[in-house]
């Protein structure tokens, strides 16, 4: 099933998005927030695997306004990305983030709740939108603001889990560590490391990837998604 594309209500005027809806046409609600990559291959994959699963799935194209939608491939794919996501309003993007959550509430096919589900950048932009909102769940994986957001961690009150490799390049093993200690002393929180996985380790695009690992985090995610956000199917 391919997707169609809608606006969001911000602040600042429409955000462009995309829409999966499930086989069935309607069911709970999933923001996918993106990696530093825009709405890549990648993330249109995983929201149409999450909209097999019979979630109606938001992507929102949160580089709106940098008028970006996706980074191209290329040699220099890496350094546009970081390069993007820098010159990104964080505050803004927040905001934009909240707006698409509730976007997605409001929507008449989503008939249950409304959960989250973000990739690196989406990561950690996920984890500071459901400590200002409240969404049902939360899938974080390898949030890269995550050490900068963890004091939100008592305003996160969905049932949140939360991917980290043990080799990731961007975020060391001793601030993993960290990371583990203090969300593991919040209720509902779920956390999960990979031994030899690295940054980006789900994306099958990108070189860091890790088989093994990507398999075993999404088999956790269905299963959290399916236990605290059912779909009925």
């Amino acid at each position: 099933m391919t997707s169609s594309q809608l606006s969001v209500a911000t602040v600042d005027g429409t955000m462009p998005a995309h829409l999966w809806p499930p086989a069935s046409g309607e069911g709970p609600g999933i923001v996918v927030f993106q990696e530093i990559f825009g709405i890549s291959r990648y993330i249109q994959r995983r929201a149409q695997d999450l909209a097999d699963l019979g979630y109606v799935v938001l992507a929102p194209e949160m580089y709106w306004r940098l008028g970006v939608s996706s980074i191209p491939d290329g040699p220099d794919a890496i350094e546009q990305a970081m390069g993007t996501a820098q010159r990104i309003d964080w505050d803004l993007a927040v905001s934009d983030g909240v707006a698409s959550l509730e976007a997605l509430r409001q929507r008449p096919e989503v008939t249950g709740g409304v959960g989250i589900v973000g990739f690196c950048f989406g990561g950690g932009l996920g984890f500071n939108v459901a400590a200002l909102d409240s969404p049902d769940v939360l899938v974080s994986y390898y949030g890269s603001s995550l050490p900068e957001l963890i004091d939100l961690a008592p305003a996160v009150t969905a049932p949140s889990l939360h991917h980290f490799g043990l080799a990731d390049s961007y975020i060391n093993r001793p601030t993993v560590e960290r990371l583990q200690a203090i969300l593991g002393q919040q209720p509902n929180v779920t956390f999960k490391t990979y031994d030899g996985a690295d940054h980006a380790f789900d994306n099958p695009d990108f070189p860091l990837h890790h088989e093994a690992a990507s398999e075993l985090a999404w088999q956790r995610t269905v299963a959290f998604l399916g236990k605290q956000l059912p779909t009925g199917s």
